[in-house]
């Protein structure tokens, strides 16, 4: 079967991942969809069992640390274009240990931009290089909103390790004439999330009586997107956006993360009919280590030129998310039990 395009999707079992890779499978049959993934801990091909028997689609196991799995997958496929989503992505854990996300999210960035400007060569028509990168490199602002020409001051070792990565993708258009575009989005939430990240912390401790904790005073504000909404605004910037040119992403929902707690407590009080508010599960603790105070993004540009709008409000978001957490608990349990590992090693 010929196909039109060949683009391959870095950390596509992932949570933003997955949610792209579904929707560029189901949406473009005409194109081959590669799903390259390490499935390190928080890759999970559960996300996808629903189109692992597409014919426009191939999961491809390999680490972008390791330059020949990544020419193994463009000698095999003649990858002709590229949207780059793997990366470390935990904050917390970048305080633990910085070095492995200098490693992946830097030097694994680098490693796919030589294997693009080595396969590519000077033959640009109809390539692209599509870096995926965070709000968070530009910092935390008082008032006002990030735009896409903010100068970036990243606070932790996440953010540095994606601004850098930033930095080498623009680096690569200007030295080698590499045809790219970048978006930098404000924090995802929805089905799928590893239980690590607030809101499926949030949402698995409320289940099961658990503490909820909150750092510092809460008042810590954030902009959230829900991940299908990020998924369409990346498909429109992959084919419309201009090349050299960064897109904002955001979904125009500033919270407070002790508001955003409340909340999830009164959806899920409601719908498992609990007669002693969660609310009283919230305990304050120490918190994180250089907290960025706030997050929020201004869209405009991508709104204006490529006419994307978020579709789905943050209370409609809140409700979807919590009615797949509960229909779906298994997942999470799965997770904390590591069976899904377990379904890597069988079927991987």
């Amino acid at each position: 079967m010929s196909f039109k395009r060949k683009i391959l999707i870095t950390g596509g079992a992932g949570f933003i991942g997955s949610h792209l890779v579904r929707h560029f499978a189901n949406k473009y049959s005409d194109y081959l969809i590669i799903n390259f993934d390490s499935l390190t801990y928080a890759g999970n091909l559960y996300n996808l069992q629903d189109i692992e028997e597409k014919d426009n689609y191939i999961f491809n196991k390999g680490d972008i640390n390791n330059p020949s799995d990544l020419e193994r997958v463009f000698l095999e496929h003649d990858i002709d274009g590229v949207i780059h989503l793997a990366a470390e992505s935990h904050v917390d854990r970048s305080i633990e240990d910085p070095n492995i996300f200098i490693k992946t999210n830097v030097l694994g960035t680098t490693n796919i931009l030589n294997v693009c400007k080595k396969y590519w060569k000077n033959n640009h028509k109809n390539k692209l290089f599509y870096h995926v990168s965070t709000d968070e490199v530009y910092g935390s602002i008082e008032e006002g909103f990030f735009v896409e020409t903010t100068p970036y001051d990243p606070r932790s070792p996440y953010s540095a390790s994606k601004a850098s990565s930033d930095h080498f993708v623009r680096s690569y258009g200007n030295t080698y004439n590499m045809p790219f575009v970048i978006s930098n989005c404000s924090n995802n939430y929805g089905p799928n999330q590893f239980p690590e990240k607030l809101i499926p912390v949030m949402i698995s401790n409320i289940k099961n009586k658990k503490p909820l904790p909150v750092y510092g005073d809460g008042l810590n504000i954030r902009d959230w997107l829900y991940v299908v909404d990020h998924a369409i605004a990346i498909d429109l910037i992959f084919h419309k956006g201009e090349i050299g040119h960064t897109y904002n992403i955001g979904g125009n929902n500033e919270v407070s993360n002790i508001d955003l707690v409340n909340q999830l407590c009164d959806i899920l009080d409601k719908k498992l009919k609990n007669k002693i508010s969660s609310r009283k599960l919230i305990k304050y603790v120490e918190d994180r280590p250089g907290h960025d105070t706030r997050y929020a993004i201004d869209c405009s540009k991508i709104s204006n030129s490529l006419g994307w709008f978020p579709t789905v409000t943050f209370n409609q978001g809140l409700q979807k998310t919590v009615s797949w957490y509960l229909k779906n608990f298994d997942w999470i349990e799965n997770i904390h039990s590591g069976q899904y590992l377990e379904y890597h090693e069988n079927n991987f």
